[in-house]
């Protein structure tokens, strides 16, 4: 980074909020669909079910229904752990452009080696 740099214009700053918003949004809705997919087909739950499960599960509040198969109970185990990985993902893109605004703001300069 440049000192002399200076930051993002209040409209093109909005412009990358709404593209992080929209890639957060995409990565949430997409993980949400494989849960719910799995829910259903692996774990024999219904649409309903399956999408109550994958959106607690998603956000971290915990699992609903019991799995009774191997095959779901390994589903769900795994699914747990990616959603764990995406939440906090997600976080941290949604919040990078308001992080990297912060930075420029406190001048914060990347350290060259």
């Amino acid at each position: 980074m440049r000192k002399n740099k200076n930051i993002l214009p209040p409209k093109e700053f909005a412009k990358r909020v709404l593209k992080y918003s929209i890639f957060s949004l995409l990565l949430v809705v997409i993980s949400l669909g494989i849960g719910i997919l799995g829910y259903h087909y692996i774990g024999d739950l219904g649409w309903i079910d399956s999408l109550y499960n994958a959106s607690m599960i998603l956000t971290g509040m915990g699992p609903v229904n019991v799995m009774e198969s191997n095959n779901a109970k390994v589903f769900a185990s795994m699914y747990a752990i990616f959603s764990g990985v995406v939440f906090l993902s997600t976080v941290a893109i949604f919040f990078s452009p308001f992080a990297h605004r912060l930075m420029h703001l406190l001048h914060i300069e990347e350290i060259e080696d």
